[in-house]
């Protein structure tokens, strides 16, 4: 499926199932890596992970694009169209448009954040720290004894 046809089945769903036109651009983004798709709040455009398509068929892309268009509908009304909002929940479920998508990468698959422990000398204290740090430039919070990465 190609971005145009993908805007063309958005403005058919649009249009069937709001009631209303939809003017902007569908377009495929495979650099979506969590979620099926999202609505851009400045272009009023909407993206699609082409994997959870490929992953999941037709029916998924069809509850991301009611999802995505009711985002885009709600915002264009200057209404709640945030997830947390009673307008967004609303218009949900008056159009059987899922809450959440299949989850495309699960978390199993994706590769685990690398973690850096670092001891203090003095009274080997550990912290853990998801970026590496100079440890120069800092100290022990309990002893101000010098650190070592282990």
């Amino acid at each position: 499926m190609t971005n145009k046809e993908l805007t063309e089945l958005i403005k058919e769903i649009s249009h069937s199932v709001f009631h209303k036109p939809f003017r902007h651009e569908g377009i495929f983004n495979a650099r979506l890596r969590t979620t099926g798709g999202r609505y851009l709040l400045r272009s009023h455009n909407i993206e699609i992970n082409p994997k959870s398509y490929e992953k999941f068929g037709f029916s998924e892309l069809e509850g991301i694009i009611k999802h995505e268009l009711c985002h885009y509908h709600l915002h264009i009304e200057g209404k709640g169209y945030k997830h947390r909002d009673a307008d967004f929940r609303m218009l949900l479920k008056e159009t059987g448009s899922p809450r959440f998508c299949s989850s495309v990468e699960p978390r199993s698959e994706r590769k685990p954040a690398k973690r850096y422990v670092y001891e203090c000398v003095a009274c080997n204290a550990n912290y853990m720290r998801k970026i590496r740090m100079n440890v120069e430039r800092y100290r022990c919070g309990r002893c101000s004894g010098k650190l070592s990465l282990k």
